[in-house]
């Protein structure tokens, strides 16, 4: 029985010495594992990045010009004289006049009898004893306004044209090109010229 006994433990020991061992994993193979890893995800973070793109380029300056401001023209309205060439050139006188090269003025103050705002202007269409015709300009001017500008003196009695008026009433509820003339403003003192919705006159000194 004591014969028996040491024999199976004996073979039992004999047994677990012949089973395989388990494996172990070295430090260096876990190290190189984490670095493995470590690359992976550094390489899938830097293509996750979006790239950068260029800003466009900033456009250099021209040398093109701008346009240049226009200038008011001669209004063209009913019943108002167009320009004409004068008699002793080739003016056709659709141009700003020269205020400064006619001689004495009178102040010509414009009542804005509307309710909208105005703009318009006053002209000769033929050349004064100056020699000078064009238009004069005036406004902006806005509801129940005035306005003033200088124009120069009419001497019909020397051969002067007298001048015609004309604007444009920037009224929502009602646009109108109002116009009225001739006025002989012949002397210095002060002139008023009442724009209305359908017309344009004059009161004299």
């Amino acid at each position: 029985m004591h014969r028996m006994l040491f024999v199976t433990i004996a073979l039992a020991l004999l047994l677990s010495a012949c089973a395989p061992a388990a494996p172990t994993v070295s430090p260096e193979q876990v190290q190189a594992s984490a670095m493995a890893a470590a690359s992976t995800m550094i390489a899938l973070t830097v293509a996750a990045v979006p790239t950068n793109t260029p800003a466009p380029p900033t456009p250099l300056p021209t040398d093109t010009p701008l346009p240049s401001p226009t200038v008011g023209l001669l209004p063209t309205l009913a019943n108002a004289p167009a320009p004409t060439t004068a008699s002793g050139g080739g003016d056709d006188c659709n141009h700003i006049f020269d205020v400064g090269a006619s001689g004495p003025t009178a102040t010509l103050v414009v009542n804005n009898n509307t309710k909208g705002s105005i703009s318009g202007s006053v002209w000769l269409n033929t050349q004064n004893r100056f020699a000078q015709c064009g238009y004069i300009t005036f406004g902006p001017i806005g509801k129940g306004q005035s306005g003033s500008i200088d124009v120069p003196l009419v001497h019909t009695n020397m051969g002067d044209t007298c001048y015609w008026a004309g604007a444009w009433v920037n009224d929502p509820k009602r646009q109108t090109q109002p116009n009225g003339g001739p006025f002989c403003i012949d002397s210095t003192l002060k002139w008023v010229l009442n724009v209305n919705y359908d017309k344009i006159t004059i009161s004299p000194p």
